[in-house]
């Protein structure tokens, strides 16, 4: 570790110590005591600078593990995440959910085209197969690291801005500033292995896994604007929603 790392235990409190010590990890991680992309001591050695058992220790690192703020690598050791992202799940775009929080987006723009609609994206869209379409396939970065790669098809008509345009600011916040109004959409997440190309993009392992995102964009008269399909790395990256009983 590049700093001293002193956890804050209470042995009198009936709270368990392995609890204890992770949530003082993530305060470190949060407060940049431990830094994105920092290595941990080995468990022996940093079980007795701590002050802690092994299985104690371990049993903590498994906790943060699991929220997704630590990760174990073969051949490396035990490292901090690359800045976590969690997102609420709302009609909101990535880069306006990074900018609010922070976590400062770039992006690097790979595709910007007509295209002819394939059989899926035309269903999404209320169009016919071949009718043309502007595909757009985007790199989102957040602190220099990689997080997602970004595809979207919409109707030619609604697309007035450039390739430098959406390097510069996110789709919805240049949809907007268009006129186009954007009321309500159909969203669908799930899991899957990332391809080749997507590992080598995202700087992940081979078959890394990779949460997905499905979502058709409706104006304020109905109308299907937007059809997107993202993945993101999972080990930092998150959706977050609010459940209410009724």
């Amino acid at each position: 570790m590049t700093r001293p790392l002193r956890l804050k235990l209470d042995r009198s409190s009936p709270t368990p110590l392995y609890f204890q010590a992770a949530r003082e990890l993530e305060r470190a991680i949060e407060t940049g005591v431990l830094d994105a992309g920092q290595r941990l001591n080995n468990e022996v050695d940093l079980a007795n600078q701590l002050g802690l058992s092994r299985p104690t220790l371990r049993r903590a690192i498994q906790e943060l593990v699991d929220k997704g703020l630590l990760v174990r690598k073969r051949g490396v050791g035990t490292q901090v995440v690359h800045g976590h992202v969690k997102r609420s799940v709302a009609l909101t775009s990535l880069y306006d959910d990074l900018s609010t929080s922070g976590a400062e987006p770039s992006t690097k723009v790979l595709l910007h085209e007509l295209t002819p609609a394939s059989a899926p994206v035309a269903e999404a869209l209320a169009m016919t197969a071949g009718d043309e379409v502007v595909h757009l396939e985007r790199l989102r970065f957040t602190r220099g690291e990689p997080l997602a790669i970004l595809r979207n098809w919409l109707p030619p008509s609604l697309v007035t801005f450039t390739a430098d345009d959406l390097a510069d600011e996110g789709l919805y916040e240049l949809l907007r500033n268009s006129g186009v109004h954007m009321r309500i959409a159909r969203q669908r997440i799930g899991a899957r292995a990332a391809s080749t190309r997507e590992s080598r993009l995202l700087n992940e392992r081979r078959n890394a896994c990779l949460l997905t995102m499905e979502r058709v964009t409706y104006n304020d008269t109905g109308r299907a604007i937007e059809f997107g399909t993202h993945v993101y790395r999972a080990e930092t990256y998150s959706f977050e929603t609010t459940l209410i009983n009724r």
